[in-house]
Formats: C-alpha cells, structure tokens, sequence
C-alpha cells in the first residue's frame, strides 16, 4: 500500500512539475545554405599562434649538479 501511495506521489509531483515548464521555444528556420544571397555573418581572422610565446634556446647547463640537486639525499624518502 505504501508502495502504490509513494508511486502516486511521485507521479502529481511530475505532473505539477511539468505543468510549471516554459513553452518550449518556436522552431526557427535558417536560411538555405546553398543560397549565395543568404545573410551571414562577420568572421573576423584571428592566427593560431598569436598570444603564444617565444621560445628560444638556452645554454648549457652542468648536468651533474643539477641531477645532484634532484636527487634523492641519505635519509631521505622520495
């Protein structure tokens, strides 16, 4: 019984919840894309690498002290 009362609850809180829905919005219809006359709009060019940075190379560096300063030291977890 509990059971029939809790599937009729849920079933007018769905229908109140959908009464309370907006209209759905009407259906617009685009414009004919094989249509040469048809409005567009403005698309502005814009490159793929603005705004990146420049990256050059840098000198070498002494290998052995900056592995040592990575390393694991005695007594210590990595």
């Amino acid at each position: 019984m509990l059971f029939r009362r809790s599937i009729v609850g849920v079933a007018a809180l769905a229908a109140l919840l959908a009464a309370c829905s907006p209209a759905p919005l009407p259906e617009t219809v685009s414009p004919d894309p094989a249509d040469p006359a048809a409005p567009t709009t403005a698309r502005l060019y814009r490159p793929v690498l603005a705004g990146t940075a420049a990256h050059v190379p840098v000198g070498l560096k002494p290998w052995r002290e900056l592995n040592e300063e990575v390393a694991p030291r005695a007594g210590r977890s990595p």
